[in-house]
């Protein structure tokens, strides 16, 4: 069962594995550097559906479907799902849930929410509370920019610091029976808010969440950051990471050399037009059940950190002039 190492990290001592995992990417997704390393690639953003909302669900569906598929499992196998998305009452995952008949908890950690997931079912597996257990997540471009900012028919300009929420959806189905990558340790991450307000830097709201939660993983355990193949974040940008570097650096920890960032990877900033990178919960959910999960299964990657981040404003918070709060997750993954 799970033990805690210092104050904030927790041992996994059945370590876990992921035995099925699956990622779901948007149009501009699929035309970005990673395109090889989704399962699916939608053609059209609204995958068929009536509206966006309709369609982020269906992105998860594809996702899960794609993940119990690749565990070699059925869907009534599941004995709890952890979820959510950036919809208000995170409408998009649980309209895509209910049509499996399983025991459900919604989650909202805004854009940290795959690591969230990913803790959680981690830890119900490790204590054999479920045999199998998913964690899934989504964001979609058009249905978060009209519920966060504007209407996409306003046509607003995009300030240099802001980011291009993903579309796409990211799935794992974590277990002690079976084969994968196994899930080593854990962090649940405190909120931090320095005082940002801009709706439109969320790097730099988030960069000091990131900061903290990776400090306390190293100070809990006395790992350092070259013990590590990559330590993954998501999703800062361009300017939440050069952020996250100088925030550790004044700590003494230098992870400039296998630091990378979902919302860096995901787009080609020079070809695509997304300024500071990309951002939303399908951002590190598709790079992890993407590129991170099948580089650890060939052998390219062998032990990564990864430290999904949130900013937790709603458009209340928002328009009221409250700060933006950030959040980090971390998991530890090992083959």
């Amino acid at each position: 069962m799970a033990t805690r190492i210092g104050r904030y990290t927790l041992n996994l001592d059945n370590q876990p594995r992921i035995i099925g995992f699956a990622s779901v990417a948007g149009k501009k997704e699929g035309d970005g550097p990673l395109s090889e390393w989704f399962d699916h690639t939608a053609i059209d953003d609204k995958m068929g559906q009536d509206s966006y909302e309709k369609a982020e669900s269906q992105f998860i569906k594809t996702a899960m479907d794609t993940a119990i598929k690749k565990a070699g499992i059925k869907a009534e196998q599941l004995d709890t799902v952890f979820g959510g998305d950036l919809l208000n009452q995170c409408i998009g995952t649980a309209y895509a849930v209910r049509d499996y008949a399983v025991p459900f908890v919604g989650l909202y950690g805004a854009c940290s929410t795959m690591a969230e997931g990913l803790c959680l079912a981690s830890l119900f597996a490790d204590t054999k509370l479920a045999q199998r257990v998913m964690a899934v997540t989504s964001s979609h471009f058009c249905s978060s920019e009209r519920q966060f900012r504007y209407p996409l028919e306003y046509g607003g300009v995009r300030p240099p610091t802001s980011q291009w929420t993903v579309t796409g959806s990211g799935a794992s189905v974590v277990s002690l029976q079976g084969e994968g990558v196994k899930v080593k340790r854990v962090l649940i991450g405190r909120i931090t808010d320095l005082g940002i307000c801009d709706i439109n830097n969320m790097g730099a709201a988030m960069a000091p969440a990131a900061a903290d939660t990776i400090m306390k993983f190293f100070e809990d355990t006395g790992e350092k950051p070259q013990n590590y193949d990559a330590i993954f974040t998501g999703d800062l940008g361009f300017v939440g990471s050069e952020l996250l570097i100088q925030l550790l650096k004044k700590e003494g920890i230098d992870i400039s050399k296998n630091h990378k960032d979902c919302g860096c990877m995901i787009f080609d900033r020079e070809r695509q037009d997304v300024h500071a990178g990309g951002s939303g919960c399908g951002c590190s959910a598709t790079v992890l059940n993407g590129y991170i999960l099948n580089s650890m299964m060939t052998g390219k990657l062998k032990r990564v950190l990864f430290a999904a981040t949130g900013a937790l404003m709603s458009t209340t918070s928002f328009q009221q002039g409250e700060s933006i709060p950030g959040i980090s997750h971390l998991v530890e993954l090992s083959v």
